[in-house]
Order: C-alpha cells, then sequence, then structure tokens
C-alpha cells in the first residue's frame, strides 16, 4: 500500500493528485517554514493546478520517482501550493521567479530559504536535461551543494531579490486620471495587432483573453468605432467556429496551441467560460441581431450541466487529459475523434460531417508535441453552412462521448470565480430570458452566502470543497463576487444583492486597498505570513481585481449616489493611468472602466409591478441594445429601494414608467417600449 504524505488532509484537488507521492510534500502554512528553520534547509517550492497538462507531466516524471523523491526529502522541505487556493502565495513566487528568469508558467518551481525568500527558480524541470532545461535531480544535488558550501551568497541574492519584490511593490506610479485618447490609442493598437487570416490577435499560441473583446465591444458603443468592433467580432466568430470550442458538448477549452484555433489545450476552466457568454451575448446585442446566440447558450448550458455542484456552485475546471483507450491518460483523449468512428456511428451521414468539420482519414490535429494525437481529429467548422444542418449527427456523437471516460474534475469551488458566472448566468437571464439561468444565479449566489461568507464580520472565504471552507478571500473574490451580485440585481431587482454588493465593496475598500489608495492588493491586511503584499497590475486570462473593483465602484455609484464609491473609482483609475497611457493593452478591463466613467453613464428606472406586461416591456427595450455606460434599477410598484433613495419619487401612476437619467438629472418619463427606444438612442 502506498503511504501517504501530509497533503493527504486537505481538500484541494491539486494537493491530493499529490498525496502518494513519494516526496515528503507539506502544505503552505509555518509548521513548513518551522521545519526548514529548525533543520537549517531551503524550502523546494512546487506551485500548480489540478488541470495543468505540465504538472501533471512533471509529477509523473519526478514527483513519483523516488530517487528524485529521495533527494528532495534528504535536502529540502518541499511544499505544495494550488495556485488557484493562493493566487497570493503564485504572485509572489511567479514574480520572483520572472524576474530570475524572464518567463513564467505552471508548474512553477521555486527554491526559498528558511525565511520565504526565493534564491532561484523556473517553471517545469525534466527529470533528465532536455528541451534546453537541465535536469531536476542535478539541479537539486547543485542546489543543495551551494547551500551547504556558498550559503552566503545565496542568502544575500535572495535578500536581494526580496527586497527588490517589496521596493517594486511599494512604489506605485504617479495618479493620473484617464484620458479618452488613452482608449482610442488602444483601440488602434488591438485593431492593428489583429491576425487578419484567422481572428484575434498576435500568433501561437492564442488564449481567448476575453477582457480584450469586452473594451473592444464598449470601445464601440461609445464611439461607434466600426474597425473596433470588426476585431472583436472577428475573434469571436474564429474561436466559435475553431477547435477550441467544443462543439458537441459546448464550452471553450483553455487555448490554443496553433494561430487558426484548430488544436487547443484541451483543459476546461470555468473563469474562460463565464466570461465568454458573456462576451458573446454582449457582441449579439452590439450587433442588434442574433447570430451569437446558439454559442452563448451552449456555453451556458455546458456550465450547468458539467461543473455544477449539487449544493449550487461550480467547479473550478475540467482536465485536459483522460483516460486512453491504451491505457495510462492522454491529452485531448476524450474530445478527439478517428474517421472510423465517426462512420461506425454516422453511417452514411459521415461524409457530410467530416467535410463540415474538417476531419481527414489520417487526423488533423497536426500540432503534436507529445505524440499523443495522431491519427485523431479536433472538430472545428470547415464548412458552417453544412455544419449548421447537423444538429441530429452531433447529438449522436455526443451520446456516444458521454460513454467515454471523462476528464478528471476539479470540484472546488471558488468565490471569484462563481462571481464570473453569476454575473454570465444573470446576463443569460437578462438577453435571453432563459429561466433556468436566473434560477442557476440565485441557486450560485445562495450557496457563496451560506458556505463562503460571515455576514455579520463581513469575511468572504476564496475556496470551497466537500463541505469545508479553504483559505481566506482575496482582493479578487471580493471583486468579482461584488460584480456578479451587481449583475444579478439588474436580472431580478432584489435588494439583497445590491445589499450584499455593497458590503463586500465596503469590506474590499477596507481590507485590501493599499495604504496610498487606488491598487488592491491580493491579500488583506491582515496576513502577516506572507512575504510583502502584492498585487496585479495586469488584465490577463482574468481580470486583475483593481479593474473589477473600478467598474463595480462606479455602477455601485450610479444606483445609489453615494459618491464616495465613484471617488474610490477614481483613485483606482488614477493609480493605473500610468498603465493605460504607456501600456494600455495589458489592462484592458480598466479600460472598460475608465470608458464608463468618460462616458457620462445612464441610469434607467423602471417604475412598475415587476411581473407585470408593461414593466417586462420596458426592460425588454432598455436591455435589448449593447450599453454598457449605464445601470438599470426597478422601482417595484413605485416602492423606491432604501438603497435607493434618489429614486423615491419615480411613480407607477397605474402604468409602467421609464426613467432615464444622467447624473440623476432625469427625462420625462415615458410608457412604451418605442419612446423608451427613441430616448435610449
Amino acid at each position: 500500500m502506498e503511504r501517504e504524505n501530509r497533503l493527504a488532509g486537505e481538500k484541494s484537488p491539486y494537493l491530493l493528485q499529490h498525496a502518494r507521492n513519494p516526496v515528503d510534500w507539506y502544505p503552505w502554512g509555518d509548521e513548513a517554514a518551522e521545519k526548514a528553520r529548525r533543520e537549517d534547509k531551503p524550502i523546494f517550492l512546487s506551485i500548480g493546478y489540478s488541470t495543468c497538462h505540465w504538472c501533471h507531466v512533471m509529477e509523473r516524471e519526478s514527483f513519483e520517482n523516488e530517487e528524485i523523491a529521495a533527494l528532495l526529502n534528504r535536502d529540502f522541505v518541499a511544499v505544495k501550493v494550488d495556485r488557484e487556493e493562493r493566487p497570493d502565495v503564485d504572485k509572489i513566487y511567479m514574480t520572483a521567479v520572472q524576474a530570475l528568469t524572464g518567463q513564467g508558467g505552471w508548474p512553477l518551481s521555486a527554491f526559498l530559504t528558511p525565511e520565504l525568500k526565493p534564491f532561484y527558480g523556473g517553471t517545469y524541470f525534466p527529470p533528465t536535461p532536455r528541451y534546453g532545461q537541465p535536469g531536476f535531480a542535478a539541479l537539486l544535488s547543485r542546489i543543495a551543494q551551494l547551500w551547504k558550501e556558498r550559503r552566503a551568497e545565496l542568502a544575500s541574492d535572495a535578500g536581494k531579490l526580496a527586497q527588490a519584490l517589496s521596493q517594486s511593490a511599494a512604489a506605485p506610479p504617479a495618479p493620473e486620471a484617464p484620458q479618452k485618447e488613452w482608449l482610442e490609442r488602444a483601440a488602434r493598437g488591438y485593431v492593428a495587432s489583429v491576425d487578419p487570416d484567422n481572428g484575434g490577435f498576435g500568433g501561437a499560441p492564442k488564449f481567448p483573453m476575453p477582457a480584450n473583446q469586452a473594451f473592444l465591444l464598449r470601445w464601440h458603443a461609445m464611439t461607434g468605432d466600426q474597425a473596433a468592433l470588426d476585431a472583436a467580432l472577428g475573434a469571436l466568430r474564429a474561436m466559435a467556429a475553431g477547435g477550441i470550442r467544443d462543439h458537441l458538448g459546448g464550452g471553450f477549452h483553455r487555448y490554443s496551441t496553433d494561430a487558426q484555433w484548430r488544436v487547443p489545450h484541451f483543459e476546461k476552466m470555468l473563469y474562460d467560460n463565464a466570461q465568454l457568454a458573456v462576451n458573446f451575448l454582449e457582441a449579439g446585442q452590439a450587433l442588434g441581431r442574433r447570430e451569437f446566440e446558439p454559442v452563448a447558450r451552449q456555453v451556458l448550458d455546458y456550465v450547468l450541466r458539467d461543473l455544477a455542484l449539487p449544493e449550487g456552485g461550480f467547479a473550478c475546471a475540467e482536465d485536459a487529459d483522460s483516460p486512453a483507450p491504451g491505457g495510462g491518460k492522454a491529452e485531448g483523449a476524450f474530445y478527439l475523434w478517428t474517421m472510423e468512428e465517426l462512420s461506425q456511428t454516422l453511417g452514411a451521414g459521415a461524409e457530410a460531417f467530416a467535410r463540415a468539420y474538417g476531419v481527414e482519414e489520417g487526423g488533423n490535429a497536426v500540432f503534436d508535441p507529445h505524440g499523443e494525437l495522431s491519427g485523431k481529429n479536433v472538430l472545428y467548422e470547415a464548412d458552417a453552412e453544412l455544419a449548421a444542418g447537423l444538429g441530429e449527427e452531433r447529438a449522436k456523437l455526443l451520446a456516444l462521448r458521454a460513454e467515454r471516460p471523462r476528464p478528471d474534475r476539479d470540484d472546488k469551488a471558488l468565490s471569484a470565480w462563481n462571481g464570473l458566472t453569476i454575473s454570465a448566468l444573470a446576463k443569460g437571464w437578462q438577453v435571453l430570458e432563459e429561466p433556468r439561468y436566473l434560477e442557476a444565479a440565485r441557486r450560485c449566489a445562495g450557496f457563496l452566502e451560506d458556505q463562503l461568507y460571515d455576514a455579520a464580520s463581513g469575511r468572504l472565504w476564496r475556496s470551497w470543497r466537500a463541505g469545508a471552507r479553504g483559505s481566506a478571500g482575496t482582493a479578487d473574490d471580493y471583486a468579482f463576487l461584488a460584480q456578479g451580485l451587481l449583475d444579478l440585481y439588474e436580472a431580478d431587482f432584489d435588494d439583497q444583492w445590491l445589499s450584499w454588493a455593497l458590503a463586500l465593496a465596503k469590506r474590499l475598500r477596507e481590507g485590501f486597498e493599499a495604504p496610498e489608495g487606488g491598487f488592491y492588493l491580493t491579500s488583506a491586511a491582515q496576513d502577516g505570513k506572507l512575504l510583502i503584499r502584492v498585487m496585479d497590475d495586469t488584465d490577463n486570462v482574468e481580470p486583475c481585481a483593481s479593474s473589477a473593483a473600478a467598474m463595480s465602484l462606479l455602477r455601485l455609484f450610479e444606483l445609489t449616489g453615494d459618491s464616495s464609491w465613484r471617488e474610490s473609482a477614481d483613485r483606482a483609475l488614477a493609480r493605473f493611468g500610468a498603465a493605460m497611457r504607456e501600456r494600455p493593452q495589458s489592462v484592458p478591463y480598466m479600460l472598460c472602466a475608465a470608458a464608463f466613467r468618460l462616458s457620462k453613464p445612464q441610469e434607467i428606472v423602471i417604475a412598475g409591478r415587476r411581473d407585470a406586461d408593461d414593466t417586462r416591456a420596458l426592460l425588454r427595450e432598455a436591455r435589448r441594445r449593447l450599453a454598457p455606460a449605464r445601470t438599470i434599477a426597478l422601482a417595484d410598484e413605485g416602492a423606491a429601494s432604501s438603497l435607493m433613495p434618489w429614486t423615491k419619487d419615480m411613480k407607477a401612476d397605474g402604468k409602467a414608467r421609464a426613467y432615464v437619467c444622467r447624473g440623476f438629472a432625469c427625462e420625462r418619463p415615458v410608457t412604451t417600449a418605442e419612446e423608451l427606444s427613441k430616448l435610449l438612442s
């Protein structure tokens, strides 16, 4: 029987994957640091996540290797961290490794002093030298030797790096209020970087980067810039047609390994799918037609079917690897098809399906660095018109695929990613009027309130799994959940969501805003166990906490009239002013917040019974077009919310009325969708 290590008592699926390694792993915490100090050993810190392909590779090659494990156990204190549970820890040491090597990624491998100061690091190390990387076993032996013979040099290097990290975190640029020309420059930059042949931006690999499309759609809504709209739509259409999309079961994979969006890295992440669902819905609003509705529905239905937890929340991800017919696991095994399989399942319809979805006799998965995709086919739309008529064939293949062994699922729930999912589902209700999306958003919010939030203290936890809470909430947990609750409020107008969003924003401002204001640091001020407090200052595959916070704070001002929320947002926008001016494409979601601030937002209040036909007609018109610089509120039967006292005089007077306001100065109320459409135009 295999011996379990200390990770066996953890809840994280990633940590549990390593619980039977011969490595004497410790979870992040005081016990590991104390052992390192007591035994005067360096710490080997390994950071990854459960659906990370190269994390699995390094585990198989090195952490399951008895000889390498013996080196780690003898000369180091080995610590495992799930980056999804502890983004604060990951940010510190990813920044350090990037400073040391010029690159980063997962698995992250860092060597620390017992005082948690990094002195060397990298990402994936093979067991023996290859890919231009040193062999991990030899590297461990060399670092252990240096620790014994040249300790002072290592300690000095670690001290200098820690000081540099601390100074970088403590030296914000001078505040600058955002300027419209910065947004215009950013939009031109995106348009110039469009891949004209394949859609999206740049070459391989290609990530969806939902915030890029979100900004371009907002810039178009703000200015009418057709080139910006075309750039956003081109990226979305290319992804929708490409192999990065699961054409049978819905949802998008994490990224494409090639420039054509054909061969994906097959893991599916909740945060990607939540944001992309919103993008496709908003693209349809921008166009004024239903072109993207099927894609958005398929994404939301995938999330509800395959990532929903019985308790109401949503799981983090599905793995790229899955059991292969020949034994073991292979990347993409669950999703790939041979021509023979199509013929056996579809009969005479196989040929048309193959033409529609680019299936080739010898396989079309040409980018195959691991030798796992040979002879297999990734489905992509080679002929969209032909593919549109093959719903029955897709259903047959989906049913057959359901019999295959599924990829592993990381079934922990994260507050931040569930907040993004609430936004997507709430938006799904607003645009598609699908009741089950609204019900799922409410259930998810209820789950988070019951399992991950303490109303008395205002404290939010980050992770939950199998009935247990995990680590403390980080800035993005508060920011993304507040955003989700605002979207849910604008879906069903229940004051409890607005009230909770206000409480989260208050806690975010008090616990995470940097002393000089404007920035939202990843960890709370009370967490003294970290080397430094850092923040994300870029919008990557997810927006950074500061960007999401700025947007939500602006919306809270527009809903409540409390100017302190806008003042907080203005501090964040100003602190990111240099970034928006100098490197705007690194902060696309902060650009979204800046666009909101510079657009003279509209406040729309519908006064009327929420279940009445005339109220619904006005709400439908208010939601019909993409108008991101606006908020929508409901005065149900003329009764103003106590959270929005400025609406107290807005009455239905026997018939639903719509009030369109800017700066809380309102136009004459209207009663028909046609009149409202004219005002909103």
